[in-house]
């Protein structure tokens, strides 16, 4: 079937990232309020969010924050978290071989983690629609630049300690996207006790962040790949 672009694609794209809110504004507001705590303002807050969109690579970069802050150790941190965009940008390659101009670009350019998530499941479904991906981008966008406003207004008017169960919403989010991937335990559960495994390998020999994510997820998808490799052959 040949691949489409459509309004109505965007439109359902929209409608599906409705839920997202739930791990997303969340998520968000914790962005935005240790923003706050590292002296950034509102401005720059949104400035961070609405050109960087991505929640993991923000919050490593505050982490290492200082004043002055180190800006190449901030930015090599945030682009090694972010290599993991290579991969889902190919795996996603259904649609985006088949597009061009602005509508790669922009779709390129939302793309996270749950809209590329909730992608492969409507591919998965038999959905042929690119415009899908860039709706539920867009939504995505918006409602995580609100979100980490939002976050920045809240910790300026409440004191939240570090043991409010809402800092729990980062790690939360990123769990939320495995309903979306699912399909069996044969197929999913090897590759992501593997990345786990590695994860917490690299952790326990102190390797510095953010290693042992990228170790877990390289090996992860390693074995997934190899796994579906395998199935393919005749």
């Amino acid at each position: 079937m040949p691949v489409i672009f459509t309004r109505d694609g965007m439109r359902r794209g929209v409608l599906r990232g409705i839920p997202l809110l739930l791990g997303i504004v969340p998520f968000g507001v914790v962005v935005g309020v240790i923003a706050l705590r590292h002296g950034l303002s509102l401005a720059e807050t949104l400035l961070m969010s609405a050109l960087v969109f991505a929640g993991a690579s923000q919050l490593l970069a505050l982490e290492l924050w200082t004043d002055p802050p180190d800006i190449l150790a901030v930015a090599l941190a945030a682009l090694v978290v972010n290599i993991r965009m290579v991969p889902i940008g190919a795996a996603l390659s259904f649609w985006l071989d088949h597009i061009k101009g602005w509508r790669l670009w922009g779709s390129l350019f939302v793309t996270v983690d749950h809209s590329f998530a909730l992608s492969v499941a409507e591919q998965r479904a038999g959905g042929r629609d690119a415009g899908f991906l860039f709706g539920l981008g867009v939504f995505t966008w918006f409602g995580w630049v609100a979100a980490t406003a939002a976050g920045h207004l809240l910790g300026a008017a409440v004191a939240l300690s570090d043991e409010n169960p809402i800092f729990f919403a980062a790690p939360a989010s990123f769990v939320a996207i495995l309903a979306a991937l699912w399909r069996s335990a044969r197929q999913d559960v090897p590759p992501w006790l593997l990345a786990a495994a590695t994860a917490l390998a690299a952790q326990a020999l102190r390797l510095p962040a953010p290693l042992p994510l990228l170790a877990g997820a390289f090996a992860g998808a390693a074995l997934g790949a190899w796994c579906e490799g395998r199935e393919a052959r005749p």
